[in-house]
């Protein structure tokens, strides 16, 4: 049976996931959805051109939220960049924009019939997969964004040059909101067969953490936007659901605990979530969570009243 993928949102983002699907030939069909019919149209004109060059061949239909009734997969991509530019450094500097559009767009997948899973890349990644999840009525294992997947990259990435390293030699995640109030929970993190524990000094540790929360800006600063670390963090989701592989990720998924969506790890297969882990963390990482989950569900709650 094809593969189908959706994106919603044709900027740096979700222009460069398209790119690292096609190439891979992760589906045969794909549907393009933007408020500027001018870019989603380029796009693909952009994609057909290169298609004689490529190993693999896509079908893509443009800005036709019809097509998406079928879809495996939609991915929320749309977002205002320049928001960004904030003081705060703050990825809820968003919201006023993205509130709106997911409301929009929520109805419209509704409308279609869409049944798939929803994939939330769209800042702030956990209050956005919350309107999601009430604003369409979508099973909540059905609706998860990146959370702390990118985040827990960087982390890796920050270890990684610290001991020179395969960052893919480190393991362990970064918990919470895929913003200002995530953490990395050191207590899970082992580089080598070793807790970092026992290889870092606490300053150290402080030192990295700091480096894996403000990665992202540092490349927002460098070069406008984030794009190349995001969009792979998206693929081998999409990797992981459409072969079911069940692998444990941090994702932003519903906590029941918490009432609210959050980064934590969950395994992740055809059907979204098929089950969640318990991380047995610290006391201190248990407090720095339950802050981050508050903050989440707090401006959540704050739109939902409006």
């Amino acid at each position: 049976m094809a593969r189908k993928i959706g994106i919603i949102g044709l900027g740096n983002v979700g222009a460069a996931l398209a790119h690292s699907l096609i190439c891979q030939g992760m589906a045969e069909s794909y549907v393009f959805i933007d408020v500027s019919e001018e870019k989603s149209q380029a796009d693909a004109l952009d994609f057909e051109d290169a298609m004689a060059n490529l190993k693999q061949f896509a079908h893509i239909e443009v800005n036709d939220y019809q097509a998406l009734a079928d879809a495996d997969i939609v991915v929320s991509a749309l977002g205002n960049i320049a928001l960004q530019h904030n003081a705060g450094e703050d990825r809820f500097a968003e919201f006023p924009f993205t509130k709106l559009a997911v409301k929009e767009v929520s109805k419209r997948l509704v409308e279609v019939g869409f049944k798939g899973i929803l994939l939330v890349i769209t800042n702030p990644c956990d209050a956005v997969c919350a309107l999601y999840q009430h604003y369409t009525g979508f099973p909540k294992e059905k609706v998860f964004g990146t959370g702390t997947l990118l985040d827990t990259a960087r982390m890796k990435r920050a270890l990684g040059k610290a001991f020179e390293v395969n960052p893919k030699s480190v393991s362990g995640y970064n918990l919470g909101e895929h913003g200002n109030s995530q953490f990395v929970a050191w207590s899970q993190v082992s580089l080598k067969g070793q807790s970092i524990m026992d290889l870092t000094t606490r300053d150290q540790r402080e030192e990295l953490n700091l480096a894996a929360v403000k990665g992202g800006h540092t490349v927002f600063y460098g070069k406008g936007y984030t794009s190349f670390g995001i969009a792979a963090s998206a693929c081998r989701l999409i990797e992981q659901i459409l072969t079911d592989a069940k692998e444990v990720l941090p994702v932003s998924s519903y906590q029941e605990k918490f009432q609210t969506y959050l980064g934590y790890p969950a395994i992740i297969g055809r059907d979204g979530i098929v089950e969640r882990v318990e991380l047995n963390l610290t006391e201190e990482e248990e407090i720095k969570l339950a802050a981050s989950a508050k903050l989440i569900k707090e401006r959540v709650e704050a739109v939902l009243a409006e």
